[in-house]
């Protein structure tokens, strides 16, 4: 450390590296009036090189915006995908200082005796989850207003949609602006929207029914109309975010679910019956195979199985042959306790053939 500026408590510290100085903003600290101090220094930057990291812990999520920053870095697993977001959203702010933003998580392989294994592979659903979001997170963004008349057009950024009903409180447009995305995490993780995604619920109960009662859950002080105004914004969002724009000629389509519409004449009673997430759920579909769940099950039970090299060599014959007269491999799942160790011994097998890099 070379010096902390004693107004600012930014530290300076030179890279062992190259020698460079760099200006550091740390969080941690116990001392509520440093932390002030730092607080009111970062909600003030001008420029990139007012400051080149921040160390923080629970204030990533909230406190303060560095639009200045390029890479956000979090170790261990997050509570949720709400927060996920958030910490996301610090390094995918729109700057003039970058071209480039990136998440990096680390994440600490699960140990064998650990009794949260089972939440381990949750996690992971969540950031197969979580890599669908950041498509809604990182898509163009538009800003959408309510068409007047024909003569009402679209200018660059924005979209007009007949019977959009625009934010009326500084409330509602707070959340719209600040907090959309975060809005859209709560809804993809409530149990009843989960269901609903794939399909089975008419698009319209998911717009008109579902979607309300989760934002009325979130934010219990809106009017009814507030609730309208920010209902009709998140599915908007959603949808357009899901969608595809193409020119024809002199005028622009846009392509939604299985709808090809002229964007002149979007209405929200149109978008309205469009679910605004089938497309994550088909992507989803595709992408987690089984396949690739039972790899993610193979590999945390490679961990956490209290198995041997002796035992899995003596058991190879046997799964050579029960693979040969049933005609699949055995499985972690099944209720023949000795069909279930062969299949403990197959993954075993198998985690000692990749160490080797056979």
């Amino acid at each position: 450390m070379v010096e902390t500026d004693p107004d600012t408590r930014i530290i300076t510290m030179k890279r062992r590296s190259d020698g460079r100085l760099l200006k550091v903003a740390d969080l941690v600290w116990d001392e509520q009036r440093d932390r002030d101090k730092v607080i009111t220094f970062l909600r003030n930057i001008q420029k990139p090189e007012d400051v080149d990291l921040i160390i923080a812990l629970g204030m990533a999520k909230e406190g303060f915006d560095w639009v200045f920053c390029e890479h956000a870095l979090t170790v261990g697993y997050r509570a949720s995908l709400r927060e996920v977001v958030q910490i996301i959203g610090r390094s995918t702010r729109d700057c003039e200082n970058k071209s480039h933003s990136q998440f990096t998580n680390l994440i600490a392989q699960p140990d064998a005796t650990d009794d949260l294994v089972t939440g381990s592979v949750n996690n992971m659903l969540k950031a197969i989850t979580c890599s669908l979001l950041m498509e809604q997170v990182l898509a163009p963004s538009f800003k959408f207003k309510t068409k007047i008349s024909d003569d009402d057009v679209s200018g660059p950024g924005e979209l007009k949609i007949r019977g959009l009903k625009e934010p009326t409180s500084k409330r509602v447009k707070d959340i719209i602006e600040s907090d959309l995305n975060d809005l859209k995490a709560t809804i993809l993780q409530n149990d009843s929207m989960q269901k609903a995604i794939p399909g089975k619920i008419d698009a319209e109960v998911i717009n008109k029914i579902l979607i309300p009662k989760i934002i009325r859950t979130k934010y219990p002080d809106l009017t009814e109309n507030e609730y309208e105004e920010l209902r009709q914004h998140v599915v908007v969002d959603s949808v357009m975010k899901g969608a595809t724009i193409e020119i024809s000629g002199d005028k622009r389509f846009v392509r939604m679910a299985s709808q090809f519409v002229n964007i002149d004449e979007l209405h929200i009673d149109l978008i309205d019956q469009i679910n605004p997430f089938q497309k994550a759920f088909e992507i989803l579909s595709k992408q987690v195979t089984p396949k690739i769940l039972k790899t993610i099950m193979e590999c945390i039970e490679s961990t956490r199985s209290q198995m041997t090299e002796d035992e899995a060599v003596l058991l190879w014959p046997r799964i050579k042959q029960f693979a040969k007269s049933t005609g699949r491999e055995p499985s972690l799942t099944a209720l023949d306790p000795l069909e279930k160790r062969m299949a403990e011994a197959l993954v075993y097998l198998k985690h000692q053939r990749r160490q080797k890099g056979l």
